[in-house]
């Protein structure tokens, strides 16, 4: 199944990605992926969707999804490196699967999120990602 990533939200402070399920009247409702514990997180929480998320290179940005497609090149069917990984892993790997990132705005602590998200889309959910534009609906 392919996976919706503007129904995958991260959320600062937890650990973690949670599927979308539903609009609650203080927040939004949501699932782990990891252990489907269900969670109501807050109008204060800052919730944001994977899709809505882009890695600065030296020519612009890059969507997640993209990114996601050009680790998978480079790793094939192997995991990511762990967020625990060594920063000079952490560095080149990062320097193979997006060699244009932006030195300057793409930091370790952003590499760290990315391979962990990357990790936990493979075993959980999936790194086919649905098309937006060929399924009809708007970006």
């Amino acid at each position: 199944m392919k996976t919706d990533l503007s129904k995958i939200l991260t959320v600062s402070g937890q650990s973690g990605l949670f599927n979308y399920l539903s609009q609650a009247r203080s927040g939004v409702i949501v699932e782990s992926l990891a252990d489907k514990k269900r969670s109501c997180f807050g109008m204060t929480s800052k919730v944001t969707t994977l899709e809505d998320i882009s890695i600065y290179t030296d020519d612009g940005e890059v969507k997640l999804k993209e990114v996601f497609g050009k680790m998978h090149d480079v790793l094939g069917e192997d995991n990511a490196p762990a967020s625990k990984s060594s920063d000079k892993e952490l560095l080149d790997f990062f320097a193979k699967a997006l060699p244009d990132y932006d030195r300057d705005r793409f930091h370790l602590s952003h590499m760290k999120k990315v391979v962990s998200w990357y990790n936990i889309l493979k075993e959980f959910a999936s790194l086919d990602f649905e098309d937006k534009d060929k399924t009809g609906e708007e970006n």
